[in-house]
């Protein structure tokens, strides 16, 4: 991706690294329109005055419309970011067609009144409105389900919503937004603004927006709080993660590397809920390395458009020379490079891509065990006791997700109750399931998207005590 000073996103193609499209950025002025639009349906217009099940009934249009059209979005997806075809249209755009049906469904069982016996003899009524205007920022690696995850539950609430997708990825972004147009929703209520980090400055930091929703890295998350702060803006922060794969010595080595392949290295790598410290016993450490080389060693990297492909480029060449020198780190830090590296695949001499890497006999202070990497990294380090392993999974600024392999389930429950994470999975990687809430803590944000904590989360409460009699 480039943005000209003529104002024009120009979209390249990780794979070819040629321009595949250009679209043009969101001007100032249009931030303020969109604003402005959103603010008289929220202030003025019928949208947050509807019975939810009118925007139920909406929101499942859309869903229809979604589906029909899932092959146009998952082959811009894969054209734009680099995915696999089979990936794209396996997670970029199946699950975030069935979270919408997921979504409908947590709306439909909402509390939206609550009415209490008052302790004084009033009647009190606990109702759900709309927090307002919303910003929904997005990042470019999993575009149409962090649009969705954000969209669907603020809509459904009663909320105007103000999209920024990434500049690497506006173009289905903006086919989302002819589907809306579809339903002829009332003005104001969806607005689809693509653009660089001035765009999401002028949204986040503007006086007449209620709700910031921002998913990206942990730096731009600090400066988003900020921002909102100085409006009290509501926020909610789903950023970077480290996550840990906690593997207790029962476990086998197979299937923990088929699990850890699937959670890892999705996507290239580029998701934020990744496993990618792999704990291991010490003494079981050769088995659990072998059979992760093993699997990695089976992965075909190349075209996106190739069905058989299963892993593509990384989304630009920038993050293709973060990962290589993230790769030179962790060599000249000491760990052992098992498998992978920073040279480009056989066969590839064009594309932004990076061979599936291995790391063992690394320690938890090394810098590819602290930062988030953001590709096909994995590394391996040993713990002595279970003890040892928790504390290692605890050591990090992040706390996004996690996982814990073991024959024994109580054991491994045992293990999630004590590792600080947001979520947690046992015998598998976080699946992102609709009906239960995610986001993480420590560096990792706050906040929650999906389940009902979601659908909340784009609401106010609203106490109403009516007199007895």
């Amino acid at each position: 991706m480039s943005q000209g000073r003529d104002g024009v996103i120009t979209v390249i193609s990780p794979h070819t690294e040629q321009p595949i499209a250009e679209v043009p950025a969101a001007t100032a002025a249009e931030v303020q329109a969109a604003v402005a639009a959103a603010r008289q349906a929220i202030d003025d217009g019928p949208w947050p005055r509807l019975d939810p099940a009118e925007r139920i009934a909406a929101l499942r249009r859309l869903a229809a419309r979604y589906a029909e059209r899932g092959g146009e979005l998952a082959e811009l997806i894969s054209r734009q970011i680099g995915a696999p075809i089979s990936f794209a249209q396996r997670a970029q755009v199946g699950l975030p067609t069935m979270m919408m049906g997921a979504f409908c469904d947590i709306a439909e069982s909402f509390a939206w009144q609550e009415n209490r016996p008052g302790f004084f003899g009033a009647e009190v009524q606990v109702r759900k409105e709309a927090v307002g205007v919303v910003a929904a920022v997005v990042p470019w690696n999993m575009p149409q389900f962090l649009i969705i995850t954000k969209l669907v539950p603020a809509l459904l609430a009663g909320c105007a919503v103000i999209v920024k997708p990434a500049p690497e990825s506006p173009l289905d972004a903006l086919l989302l937004k002819e589907m809306l147009d579809e339903l002829d929703l009332p003005s104001g209520v969806v607005s689809v603004l693509p653009g660089g980090t001035e765009v999401g400055a002028a949204l986040v930091g503007h006086p007449g927006v209620d709700k910031v929703s921002f998913t990206g890295s942990t730096a731009a998350g600090k400066a988003v709080a900020a921002a909102c702060a100085a409006n009290l803006t509501t926020v909610s922060l789903e950023l970077g993660g480290k996550s840990a794969a906690v593997v207790l010595d029962d476990a086998d080595p197979a299937a923990v590397a088929a699990a850890v392949r699937s959670a890892s290295l999705s996507n290239s790598g580029q998701i934020c809920n990744a496993l990618t410290r792999i704990l291991v016993p010490q003494h079981r450490q050769s088995d659990f390395v072998d059979a992760l080389a093993a699997e990695l060693s089976t992965i075909a990297v190349g075209d996106p458009a190739d069905p058989a492909t299963q892993m593509g480029p990384l989304v630009t060449a920038r993050q293709q020379q973060r990962v290589r020198d993230y790769i030179h780190s962790g060599v000249s830090e000491g760990a052992r490079l098992v498998t992978g590296g920073a040279e480009q695949p056989d066969g590839l001499d064009t594309g932004w891509y990076v061979r599936p890497t291995l790391f063992a006999d690394a320690n938890n202070a090394m810098r590819i065990a602290r930062e988030e990497i953001f590709g096909p990294v994995l590394t391996v380090i040993g713990y002595g006791d279970q003890a040892d392993a928790v504390a290692i999974a605890n050591d990090s600024d992040y706390g996004l997700a996690g996982s814990v392999f073991t024959a024994d389930t109580e054991r491994g429950l045992a293990v999630a109750a004590q590792v600080r994470t947001g979520t947690f999975g046992v015998n598998q990687g976080y699946t992102m399931d609709p009906v239960a809430p995610f986001g993480g803590v420590k560096d990792s944000g706050y906040g929650r998207e999906l389940g009902r904590e979601g659908l909340d989360g784009y609401l106010q409460t609203k106490s109403v005590a009516v007199a007895a009699g």
